[in-house]
């Protein structure tokens, strides 16, 4: 079998030395989304033949996610249907691309069935649009960030070590106010969510707080997930301050170095009001992640 083994905070370095030179952009491929989620997925990473290998467990199935690297994929392809079958289940690689896709299909023509599920599909932006919010199409929001500057004395700082506290603080009211931990999705949620900022250097993470009357009134953090393409993994508001979600969104967007052409904000997991929101932001690319299940 291939020498899996479980992610640590240790292997941030090893492993984003191939995510963030791959020209892939799903959300899945950020190392604060595998370590943070781990618990759940009991997510496991190896290195072979100059690739990246990740393996986890979804509702009892096993999954691989697609290799990242450079070599013989082919090869590589083969070891991974050894690895499943002594695992006694079918090979099935998750995150394709239509182009990664098309190279499957290619190297193995007809031993794959591909499926896609629109609810976990990822929102990619420009980040000049959501930096600007410039042209017609974005008025409501420019409407939305004026009023917020015209009726609010805010302030934006980046998250630093000490200001962790409120993050948590905030999360937690918003949990409450949304019976969070009556959810097992937001329960998941907020388990990887107080991870993630308990380790928040630890995991290369950046991220941004907005103050009303010098209380916090949201916050949002992400990583690179590769060099063009940023991860915005949260972002929690006081729904009581209209406006807060487009303002932090704003600055956040604002504040990213410009080597990011793009924004990648997640799936809305099929939430009707989730998926309003996100297109409301004008995505560039609504990026369909396949599923290949070996016949």
């Amino acid at each position: 079998m291939i020498p899996f083994k479980d992610i640590e905070l240790k292997d941030k370095e090893l492993i984003t030395s191939y995510t963030l030179n791959s020209p892939r952009r799903n959300c899945d491929l950020s190392f604060s989304n595998l370590c943070s989620w781990r618990f759940l997925y009991n997510t496991q990473f190896a290195i072979l033949d100059g690739f990246l290998l990740l393996k986890f467990w979804a509702n009892d199935e096993l999954i691989y996610m697609m290799p990242v690297g450079d070599g013989d994929l082919k090869k590589i392809l083969n070891t991974l249907i050894e690895d499943a079958n002594q695992e006694d289940e079918p090979l099935c690689l998750l995150g394709l691309s239509e182009e990664a896709c098309s190279e499957l299909e290619e190297l193995m023509p007809g031993k794959f069935q591909f499926t896609t599920d629109r609810d976990y599909a990822d929102y990619l932006y420009l980040r000049t649009d959501l930096a600007t919010l410039s042209g017609k199409k974005f008025q409501s929001k420019r409407n939305h960030v004026n009023k917020f500057k015209r009726t609010y004395n805010y302030e934006y700082t980046a998250i630093t070590p000490d200001r962790i506290q409120e993050c948590i603080d905030l999360e937690a009211e918003w949990c409450k106010a949304n019976d969070c931990d009556q959810h097992e999705g937001t329960g998941n949620e907020r388990r990887a969510l107080l991870y993630a900022l308990h380790n928040f250097d630890e995991l290369g993470l950046t991220g941004g707080i907005l103050h009303v009357d010098g209380k916090i009134a949201a916050f949002t953090f992400g990583m690179p997930i590769n060099q063009e393409t940023f991860g915005v993994h949260v972002e929690k508001a006081n729904t009581q301050i209209d406006g807060a979600y487009a303002m932090i969104n704003y600055e956040f967007s604002n504040h990213l170095p410009e080597q990011y052409i793009y924004v990648n904000r997640e799936e809305d997991l099929g939430i009707e009001g989730l998926r309003k929101a996100k297109l409301s932001y004008q995505p560039t690319i609504v990026l369909a992640k396949y599923m290949a299940t070996l016949k």
